[in-house]
């Protein structure tokens, strides 16, 4: 028996359980001469699928098992197995392989799984005979032949299709058979677990059956107990019921109260509303009146910077007038008028005052009198009030805004006086 390098994939599978119509072989010659090639043709059915480890076999005829083959091929697989040109496949076997004998040989189609899926007629090796000559016969004869030929083609051909339904269903109604028997085993195993379960749930219900009795036997006397607490709280309840109706009565009591409350209440808003509407117009009069301050004050500041900026320029001026009459304004002495005539003689217009009635009082040795300071109301006789004088000298140290308070050093006068006059643009 001649084998190749890898071993095809076989069984002990028997013959009954080969399916030999699931791969036809076309074109099988009775014999085949010695010493040549051999090309076997082979056709795929509807329902049959290649794989990659198929193979086809030479067999002796009256094997048993597909381990009895005499030599292989692989199988090339199609590529598009539903077109119905790769159906019709075909594989070559060598010379060298071939069988030397006279025995009767087959084809079989063996799937990867070591089962047999088609089978060829029986055919020889050996060489041509005087058998083999060609007999001559009449036309109407070898038509007659001919057509009993297509019969029985015919007729081989319906057997092989009845055959390959009635194999097609046994092995449906196997499978069927199988799944069913499987079934009925897990039908059986669940049955036998819904047995013991029945019998483990019997029991619990028998437990709890006397629990339950147990619980009622209970329950009866608790009732009992109960009936007893019930007429208890009826009486209680009808105690609660007089309560009740004294608590509604003071509810209704409270009820006209509050409705009394109610509308003094409201007769309070509407008096507290009109006290708000009162307040808001007082408000807007006392913002009208602030309003109207802030503008006099700011009035009263234009007044006093202007007054300001005038007395400066007298200032200026007297100490022109001096210079010119060759005094100094700052050796002056201070004269603070005594009485309201004295006021009423000078000047208003001069914050300074008149520069040369003091040229006139400081002329006069003897006008030594009795005066009063206006800051300080005390007294003085011919010296200057010493309130006047601590002036003098803050006076001649700084210089104080009237508008902002702000101070200046008296060294910067110019700078005061800018400052002063900016307050009235």
């Amino acid at each position: 028996m001649e084998k190749t390098i890898e071993d095809p994939p076989t069984s002990a599978v028997l013959l009954d359980r080969c399916h030999f119509s699931q791969v036809i072989f076309n074109s099988v010659e009775k014999f085949y001469v010695p010493g040549g090639d051999i090309t076997c043709y082979y056709t795929f059915t509807q329902h049959f699928i290649p794989r990659r480890k198929d193979w086809i076999g030479i067999f002796r005829v009256g094997w048993k098992t597909t381990r009895e083959y005499y030599t292989f091929m692989w199988v090339a697989l199609p590529s598009d197995i539903n077109n119905e040109s790769t159906k019709q496949q075909e594989v070559q076997f060598k010379a060298y392989y071939l069988p030397k004998d006279d025995e009767y040989y087959q084809f079989c189609y063996v799937d990867q799984d070591g089962v047999v899926r088609g089978a060829s007629i029986p055919f020889q090796f050996r060489p041509e005979s005087e058998e083999d000559i060609l007999v001559v016969t009449t036309k109407g004869k070898v038509e007659e032949i001919e057509q009993h030929n297509k019969e029985l083609c015919k007729e081989n051909q319906e057997l092989k299709d009845s055959c390959a339904s009635l194999q097609k269903q046994n092995s449906d109604l196997q499978a069927e058979l199988q799944q069913k028997q499987e079934e009925l085993e897990t039908l059986q195993s669940i049955n036998k677990k819904l047995e013991q379960k029945v019998k483990e749930q019997k029991a619990c219900w028998e437990t709890e059956l006397l629990q339950l009795k147990e619980h009622n036997q209970k329950v009866s006397s608790e009732n009992e107990k109960m009936g007893i607490r019930v007429d208890q709280l009826q009486a209680q309840l009808s105690t609660q019921e007089k309560e009740m109706e004294k608590l509604v009565q003071g509810d209704q009591d409270k009820a006209e109260q509050l409705e009394h409350l109610k509308k003094e209440n409201g007769q309070l808003f509407l008096s507290l509303t009109e006290q708000r509407e009162q307040q808001k117009k007082l408000q807007q009069i006392v913002e009208d009146m602030k309003q109207k301050e802030t503008t006099t004050t700011k009035k009263q500041q234009e007044l006093m910077a202007c007054l300001f900026l005038r007395g400066s320029h007298l200032k200026r001026e007297n100490s022109r007038l001096l210079s010119y009459m060759g005094l100094d304004f700052d050796s002056l002495p201070c004269q603070v008028p005594t009485s309201d005539q004295g006021c009423a003689g000078q000047n208003p217009g001069l914050v300074y005052g008149n520069p040369y009635s003091g040229i006139q009082e400081s002329s006069a040795p003897n006008l030594l009198s009795i005066k009063k300071c206006f800051t300080c109301k005390s007294d003085f006789a011919d010296e200057i009030c010493d309130h006047t004088l601590e002036q003098q000298q803050m006076q001649t140290l700084c210089l104080n805004c009237p508008i902002c308070d702000k101070i200046f050093p008296a060294r910067e006068k110019q700078i005061f006086e800018d400052h002063v006059f900016c307050h009235s643009l």
